[in-house]
């Protein structure tokens, strides 16, 4: 008999689907089975709902996770249980089932206290314990920002915490102001006449889809260069068929009508990586290296961090292996290299965190990396993952000389992923070079929801990588296209030249990540400001398109390289002049373009066209597809919560 084993996902979602089978037989047979299902949901002090809520059976591992409406359910074997409601940030309760099929809970946010939180300002140095209720009242904030000025200088003021300074209690407020996002000028139009070639990188960071998504569950709408559309674009999974060939990736092309641009098409490509299972994915070497500096002290920074890597430690295998470097005023190494089925021992290293002290980044990047290469497996997947607001400040602080130390790091051929967390002091533009250069990805972590989509059901194409500098470059033809627009990736464009140049960085595909891109065409013949002018080049000849090419509007080609290659790999996919009525086209290509026109919305973009919210939620409501994990029609509440209150936020945009 040959005996299947299966992960600990597979198996409990078989125990489960046994479970209820079972349940039902026994109803067919009219026997009563001896469980409770309760349901409710969790809420925070203002009625707001809670996603990502542990709900467990005290006592046991069963348990249910709340959904992004604060909603739950759970089966009891019996009405003596115990439910334990917990979330970071928050005050753990306990309810007995007793006779109740419905719970409702109201979480209180928790008071916490930090150790020695170094808070540094005008050359003022002094230590505050950091505790207290929360502050959301607008005019004592403003009244306190005014007594704090004396009593704790250099103190930003905060609406979570309080800081004792020996005489009173004042708020710290971390203001928004003092968040860092690198200056995006949006792609234009570009003649294909003059410039028929667009060559870029591929891009898998999706950190700005979940920080917008932080802003407008806050009440407001994002600074424009926050918002990045290929991330929001590509943080969504697309129904891409699976490679069948030798290559890592799958190619899929789409063209159809643009909804926001009349008489404009939409050009929509996309790649599928290849999907490996857990059990066959190759061993893993990681160091944690975590920010543990005064910044992190908030809920939503070191608490969160530390309830995100528990999830990713109870994915490892006994096979991969964790070691924790820390840093604030300096680096240390909190673990050394442990194996994955020491869990205990793991998860007790993480608890032992506290915040505080100034941002030595470098120096923990530093060693974080040392203790990689010490534990190097060959053939394996060799990573660093670093989880900061990005708020470095001893050390090397400036933006290119991070750069070059993590391209210098990377030639060791460790991968680096970077995790973002928390507001106020949050600097995207140094988390996000450090991802680029160091053969990675970046993503923001705004609640426990995200963590588990990154480091549970992601698992594979986190942390490892199929193909790595991936390249794509399409010509057009000047028969079909006048001008065409790449709708984001503007920290992503590449020379022409670059694309064949093999010492060229680029992105990484991880295991089953998708990565789609789209371009807004104006076809030859249509009158539209948005073809510019300029005379044909003298060279150009139209005598080479023969009768078959003739046909088509582009060919897309891509190269990549085995992530321990050094030498790329060419693919070619010709694309057919086959366009489809926008609302026959696929689910792919319609929610791609709601997302785009929504990043453009909150850009207020001068491409936006006839875009509006209405058409966005209607486009996007209408190609959810499957959306097993509801992230699609999460976007869909995203969007109307933005509408509401666009107006204060930005008044231009309609």
């Amino acid at each position: 008999m040959k005996t299947i084993k299966l992960n600990k996902v597979k198996q409990n979602a078989f125990f489960k689907l046994a479970f209820v089978s079972f349940a039902i037989l026994l109803i067919t047979m009219g026997l009563k089975p001896d469980y409770t299902v309760i349901n409710g949901k969790v809420t925070d002090d203002s009625n707001n709902p809670l996603p990502g809520v542990n709900v467990v059976i005290k006592g046991s591992t069963s348990g249910s996770v709340t959904d992004l409406n604060g909603k739950y359910s759970i089966i009891v074997p019996d009405l003596k249980c115990v439910l334990v409601f917990s979330f970071v940030g928050y005050t753990t309760q306990e309810i007995q089932v007793s006779d109740k099929k419905v719970i409702n809970v109201t979480l209180k946010e928790e008071i916490k206290k930090l150790d020695e939180v170094v808070i540094v300002g005008y050359g003022v140095q002094r230590k505050c314990d950091l505790t207290g209720a929360v502050s959301t009242d607008k005019k004592e904030i403003r009244k306190f920002k005014q007594t704090l000025k004396g009593n704790c200088a250099g103190i930003q003021i905060s609406n979570s915490y309080s800081c004792n300074s020996n005489t009173s209690y004042v708020p710290v407020y971390l203001d928004p102001s003092t968040e860092s996002y690198s200056k995006i000028n949006e792609n234009g139009f570009k003649s294909v006449k003059v410039d028929p070639v667009s060559t870029f990188s591929i891009d898998v960071d999706r950190a700005s889809y979940s920080n917008i998504r932080r802003y407008i569950n806050q009440g407001e709408l994002p600074p424009a260069d926050a918002v990045k559309i290929e991330e929001m674009v590509n943080y969504f999974e697309y129904d891409y068929p699976q490679p069948t060939d030798e290559h890592p990736f799958s190619i899929n092309t789409e063209y159809s009508e643009c909804p926001w641009q009349k008489d404009h098409k939409i050009l929509h490509i996309g790649i599928q990586g290849k999907k490996i299972s857990t059990e066959n994915l190759p061993p893993s070497n990681l160091v944690f290296l975590l920010d543990v500096s005064g910044s992190m002290g908030e809920p939503n920074k070191l608490p969160l961090v530390i309830a995100a890597f528990k999830l990713l430690v109870n994915n490892l295998r006994d096979k991969d292996r964790v070691a924790i470097v820390v840093y604030a005023g300096a680096a240390g190494l909190v673990l050394p290299s442990t194996r994955g089925s020491q869990k205990d021992k793991i998860i007790d290293a993480l608890n032992s965190l506290h915040a505080g002290g100034s941002t030595a980044g470098c120096e923990g990047i530093a060693l974080a990396y040392q203790v990689a290469r010490e534990n190097f497996i060959k053939e394996g997947n060799n990573r660093v993952i670093l989880a900061t607001d990005g708020d470095f400040n001893v050390g090397i602080s400036n933006e290119n000389e991070l750069e070059n130390f993590i391209v210098e790091k990377r030639k060791t051929g460790i991968f680096l992923t970077c995790l973002g967390f928390g507001m106020g002091n949050y600097k995207d533009s140094k988390i996000e070079i450090l991802a680029d250069k160091g053969n990675g990805n970046y993503d923001y972590i705004d609640d426990l929801m995200e963590a588990n989509k990154m480091f549970v059901s992601e698992f594979g194409g986190t942390l490892f990588t199929i193909a790595k500098d991936v390249k794509i470059q399409i010509e057009f033809n000047p028969a079909k296209v006048q001008s065409y627009r790449l709708v984001g990736y503007e920290k992503r464009l590449l020379n022409n030249e670059d694309f064949k140049d093999d010492t060229k960085d680029a992105g990484e595909l991880g295991s089953g990540h998708t990565v789609t891109a789209v371009y807004e065409i104006v076809p030859t013949g249509v009158k539209s400001k948005f073809v510019p002018d300029a005379d044909p080049l003298k060279y150009q000849n139209s005598e080479n398109i023969n009768n078959e090419s003739y046909a088509e509007i582009a060919t897309v080609k891509f190269r990549y390289k085995k992530p321990d290659g050094d030498k790329s790999i060419e693919m070619v996919h010709p694309i057919a002049d086959n366009c489809k009525s926008f609302n026959n086209a696929s689910d792919n290509i319609r929610f791609s373009s709601a997302v785009s026109m929504f990043g453009m919305l909150l850009r207020n973009s001068e491409f936006k066209g006839t875009s509006s919210f209405n058409d966005v939620v209607e486009i996007a409501d209408n190609a959810r597809g499957k959306d097993k994990e509801g992230y699609r029609g999460e976007f869909v509440r995203l969007v109307k919560m933005a509408s509401g209150f666009k107006l204060s936020a930005n008044k231009e945009v309609e």
